[in-house]
């Protein structure tokens, strides 16, 4: 072997040895540590509002170790939105040999690429909400228009920048031609009069954004929807939601 094939030969190996080192140092599959856990209204998937911003009643953050300690928190109370940065973890595994959903607002009769889409069934399930900061107790984030199943595990929280952030001018794409109307919620039973005041308009204002999947919008049926401890069956005739009983 000439003295020049050698030198290449060796480079190569000197290449070849420091790729692998590279390799071997970095993570192959990344943990995500949960900082945090939502407690939530929301019992169960069906009925949570399919965007943030929707309900105004209160969630609340729990900060876990080693991230409840207020340092982590010093300044967060000078903003009055966050990022959530979040597990669907009531979600199963993901299929990734389909990447199409067929989101509920269009029927669930068309197809949309997933990075279309804003569904909870991604290739790794995260999900990013944009909610209101109310206060800071202790450690505690309380917050408003949260769309979280209760126990939600939380990997990151920041801080919204109106001034990077709001874009008033952007398209929405397929969504843009959709409308967000609320029905009317009407109790044809007894239960309200009992009822905690509170707890009333937490099931009008969920129920109101009407939770059915859109293809059940034209037949009858129907639904039952958990909300803190209590089950809401529920119908829609006519455009009205009506409340049937309440366990």
């Amino acid at each position: 072997m000439s003295s020049l094939n050698l030198i290449v030969s060796r480079k190569k190996i000197r290449l070849k040895n420091s790729l692998v080192n590279s390799l071997e140092k970095s993570p192959k599959n990344k943990t995500l540590s949960k900082i945090a856990i939502v407690h939530s209204l929301f019992k169960e998937k069906f009925s949570i509002p399919r965007q943030p911003g929707l309900v105004s009643f209160e969630s609340k953050i729990e900060m876990l170790p080693p991230y409840n300690r207020p340092e982590a928190l010093a300044g967060l109370e000078d903003f009055s939105h966050l990022w959530v940065i979040f597990d669907f973890h009531g979600i199963e595994t993901t299929d990734n040999s389909s990447l199409t959903v067929r989101p509920p607002r269009l029927g669930g009769n068309k197809k949309r690429g997933v990075f279309a889409t804003r569904s909870p069934n991604r290739p790794n399930n995260i999900g990013l909400s944009l909610v209101k900061l109310l206060r800071i107790e202790g450690t505690n984030l309380i917050i408003s228009g949260g769309d979280f199943l209760d126990q939600t595990p939380v990997y990151d929280i920041k801080p919204y920048l109106k001034e990077i952030e709001s874009h008033p001018e952007a398209h929405s794409g397929w969504t843009d031609d959709l409308s967000n109307t609320r029905l009317k919620v009407v109790f044809h039973c007894e239960c309200d009069e009992n009822l905690d005041e509170s707890l009333k308009e937490k099931i009008i204002e969920v129920l109101s954004l009407d939770p059915r999947p859109r293809y059940h919008e034209d037949g009858y049926k129907q639904y039952g929807s958990r909300l803190g401890e209590v089950d809401v069956h529920w119908e829609v005739i006519e455009g009205v939601v009506r409340v049937l009983e309440i366990i």
